[in-house]
């Protein structure tokens, strides 16, 4: 977790952000907004990011279809793009996919297949993280079950998001008391418990200090903060009780949609006033895409 001051982060936090990840933000909290440029440019300087290197960027973005212009100076997100924007949008409703626990597990089965293919690989690890599955044995990925209506649900996200279609996905039971321990103790709960309080008292600091603030700077420790609080939601693996305090992650989860709101008004602010309309604009960016692209 980053280190942080009452009021903001420090310095260095700002020069990690990158702005192939920036862009995939602001274009992902845009909307049905297009984004400019001008935008652009004026939120990477927030970050010290150079004009010609955002520039590159979009560049780079466009050739990938990652993103795509609409006109000269605008983008919106383009086809390889809106699988991510559905992704990262998942946060808002990470709840609503929680069902009570029966004390099943949901198995995943990959050991036979190949790790030569690091693309495939990086996906498939990236896809079993996301939906907080822990490794029980090499190549044996395990998690309750209590995410989503069914189990095809959760085979289809898993394919969505990369797993291999060869991978055997299907449910475990009837684990004698060795196995079951080991298997609830592949997460650390008391830990995980611990961080949705650390991170809401974070949260709710900041918004606290966040009127004393000039626009510029709001809006770069929003980015920050806010982004590193919804990541934390998206790679959240959503563990029944007993094994984490859910009224905490609630309650968590509350408070990253109170900041969500402060965060737009404060980069609508910040965008209008490049337009000399204060309050026009309605999107704000979060850094999930770093993690999730």
């Amino acid at each position: 977790m980053k280190s942080i001051s009452t009021f903001g982060f420090p310095g260095p936090a700002a020069s990690r952000v990158n702005p192939k990840h920036l862009v995939l933000d602001l274009l992902l909290a845009a909307g049905d907004q297009v984004l400019t440029s001008r935008e652009a440019v004026a939120a990477a300087a927030l970050f010290g990011i150079t004009e010609n290197s955002l520039r590159v960027t979009l560049a780079r973005l466009c050739a990938t279809q990652l993103i795509e212009a609409t006109e000269r100076g605008a983008y919106r997100l383009g086809s390889a793009g809106t699988g991510l924007a559905g992704e990262v949008a998942s946060w808002r409703t990470a709840e609503q996919r929680v069902r009570p626990w029966q004390g099943d597990f949901i198995m995943v089965h990959s050991a036979a297949l190949t790790r030569s293919d690091r693309s495939a690989l990086r996906q498939r690890e990236r896809a079993l993280e996301m939906l907080g599955f822990r490794e029980l044995q090499h190549g044996l990925h395990a998690r309750p079950n209590n995410l989503e209506r069914d189990l095809d649900t959760v085979r289809q996200r898993l394919h969505a998001l990369g797993l291999d279609p060869q991978a055997a996905v299907f449910l475990g039971s009837g684990f004698d008391k060795g196995l079951h321990a080991a298997l609830t103790q592949l997460w650390d709960g008391a830990t995980l418990s611990a961080s949705y309080q650390t991170r809401q008292h974070e949260l709710q600091g900041w918004l606290a200090g966040a009127p004393t603030l000039d626009t510029a700077r709001a809006a770069r420790e929003s980015f920050l903060l806010g982004g590193a609080a919804i990541r934390q939601i998206v790679y959240d693996p959503l563990l029944p009780e007993p094994l984490v305090d859910t009224a905490r992650r609630h309650a968590f989860i509350e408070t990253v949609h109170q900041f969500d709101a402060a965060g737009r008004v404060i980069w609508a602010r910040f965008f209008g006033t490049l337009a000399g309309q204060p309050g026009r604009s309605t999107r704000t960016p979060n850094t999930v895409a770093a993690a999730v692209c």
